[in-house]
């Protein structure tokens, strides 16, 4: 079965252009609702001055993304744009195999596939390696702590948001790279 992939964009346009871009965007939008597995698509801007514009838009399955992004109607849309908007970086994920790669750094014109994300049993292991022990660590802090008498949501409030930003900031980044060599294997 194969996941949702969702696509993202960073696009550098003029300020003074706000409105061509919304324009092209929406023509784009127009497009892509007319192919098979087209889920839904969105922007944001850091902010009314910024040049730099996040696209994202979603297909049911690689193989509905793939016919989009090889269609001519893609390739005229991206073609109307060419010298007035650069895109610098385009991601593809299709969930939580973003802890396992790096982001991918392609031309605007260019359909380069995905990076293959591991295996899932193999993510499941790597996030194993690290929650586990993870786990084991806060338990015994909170046996010996004076939160042990704290009703159970709140323990497990507590643990969670301290959990939480360690797993995905800290440990997740630190054990895909040291399991690299497995993981891409």
């Amino acid at each position: 079965m194969s996941a949702p992939v969702t696509t993202s964009v960073t696009r550098h346009v003029d300020p003074t252009r706000t409105s061509e871009m919304l324009a092209w965007v929406q023509a784009g939008t127009s497009l892509a609702e007319r192919f098979d597995g087209f889920l839904g698509s969105g922007w944001v801007r850091p902010s009314e001055e910024s040049p730099e514009w996040h696209m994202l838009y979603r297909f049911a399955d690689a193989d509905a993304l793939a016919v989009w992004e090889a269609s001519p109607q893609r390739a005229w849309w991206l073609e109307a744009a060419q010298g007035r908007i650069e895109a610098t970086r385009v991601e593809r994920r299709t969930g939580i195999e973003g802890w396992f790669d790096e982001p991918t750094t392609v031309e605007a014109t260019a359909t380069s596939a995905a990076p293959v994300a591991p295996p899932r049993w193999k993510q499941m292991v790597t996030i194993f390696l690290v929650f586990f022990p993870l786990s084991l660590v806060a338990n015994a802090l909170i046996a010996h702590s004076p939160v042990v008498d704290w009703p159970l949501p709140l323990r497990v409030l507590l643990t969670v948001a301290v959990m939480t930003p360690l797993m995905t900031y800290v440990l997740l980044p630190w054990i895909t790279r040291k399991m690299a060599w497995w993981l891409h294997r």
